[in-house]
C-alpha cells in the first residue's frame, strides 16, 4: 500500500472559539467550547489548504490509520476523520464560503453524527450515529453544476425534495455501515482505499467494506463541529447548529503510511 504523495502538513481551520493543541508527535486535540445553537463552532485540520483538487495528496492504493477518542459518546453535531474532495464548504455556509468551486462528493471516512442529522440519499443505509461511509460521484464541471443552483430552493418543499433526493442517487453513489462501539474510548481506526474496494477496520477488525470507492485525488480532514444537516425520506430538509452544553473535543494520533 502507498500513502499520500508526501507526508502532509496539516492546517487548522477554526471558528467561534475552536482550538487545536499539539499533544505530541502527529497527535492533536481539537476542541470546541460549550455554547448555544446561535453560533457555528468548528475545529478542523486539513492537508489541502490552498491546493487545487487535482493536487490533493491521496490516491489509491492508500491506508489511513489513526488512534482517536472523543469527549462523549455523542457530541451534538458531527465529528470524524478521513479522506474527501472538499466538495463544498464544510460549514454549509454557516462558517464561511468555500475556497473551491463546488463539486459532487467523493469520500471515505469515519463519520459520527448526532440526531437530528440524516446524511443519506438512500433509505436503506444508516444516516446517523457512528458510521463508516463512502461516496463516489462523477467529475461534473463546476459550471454545469451551477446550472442546478436554481433548483435548490425546491429542497424546501418536501414533495420536490423527495424527487431531487431520488435524482441525486443517479449521480452520487454511496454506502455506509453502522458501528457498535464507544467512541469515547481509545480505538484504532483504519481506512484501506484500493482501486476497487474500500475497507474499514477498528482495532484491526474489519467492520465494513464496500465496492463503492471514491474517485481521487482526495484530502485528509479531521474535524469536530456543532452542525447538523438532514434530508430524510420524508423530504423535510433541515440544517443548522446545535447547543452543546459542555466543551466537546477529540484527540487523534495519525500513523502515516510509508509510500512504496
Amino acid at each position: 500500500m502507498t500513502g499520500p504523495k508526501v507526508i502532509p502538513i496539516l492546517h487548522p481551520r477554526l471558528s467561534a472559539g475552536g482550538r487545536i493543541e499539539v499533544a505530541g508527535e502527529n497527535t492533536w486535540r481539537l476542541e470546541i467550547p460549550a455554547g448555544p445553537k446561535s453560533n457555528y463552532r468548528l475545529a478542523q485540520l486539513e492537508d489541502y489548504t490552498n491546493l487545487r483538487r487535482e493536487d490533493f495528496l491521496w490516491n489509491p492504493p492508500a491506508v489511513l490509520s489513526v488512534t482517536a477518542r472523543c469527549s462523549d459518546q455523542e457530541i451534538p453535531g458531527t465529528w470524524g476523520f478521513g479522506l474527501w474532495n472538499d466538495p463544498f464548504s464544510v460549514s454549509l455556509g454557516l462558517g464561511g464560503g468555500s475556497r473551491l468551486w463546488p463539486a459532487l462528493p467523493n469520500a471515505a471516512w469515519f463519520f459520527f453524527a448526532s440526531p437530528p442529522n440524516y446524511l443519506s440519499l438512500r433509505d436503506d443505509l444508516p444516516a446517523q450515529g457512528s458510521l463508516a461511509a463512502t461516496f463516489r460521484s462523477p467529475d461534473i464541471p463546476a459550471l454545469l453544476l451551477a446550472c442546478g443552483v436554481p433548483a435548490l430552493p425546491l429542497l424546501f418543499f418536501p414533495a420536490a425534495a423527495r424527487l431531487l433526493r431520488r435524482l441525486g442517487r443517479r449521480f452520487i453513489r454511496q454506502d455506509a455501515g453502522a458501528m457498535a462501539l464507544d467512541p469515547a474510548e481509545w480505538h484504532t481506526y483504519s481506512i484501506v482505499w484500493a482501486e476497487d474496494l474500500t475497507a474499514f477496520k477498528v482495532d484491526r477488525e474489519q467492520v465494513f467494506e464496500t465496492k463503492i470507492v471514491p474517485s481521487g485525488p482526495l484530502g485528509l480532514v479531521i474535524w469536530v463541529d456543532n452542525q447538523f444537516a438532514a434530508l430524510p425520506p420524508s423530504g423535510r430538509l433541515a440544517f443548522g447548529t446545535l447547543d452543546n452544553p459542555r466543551t466537546a473535543w477529540i484527540e487523534i494520533e495519525i500513523d502515516y503510511p510509508v509510500a512504496n
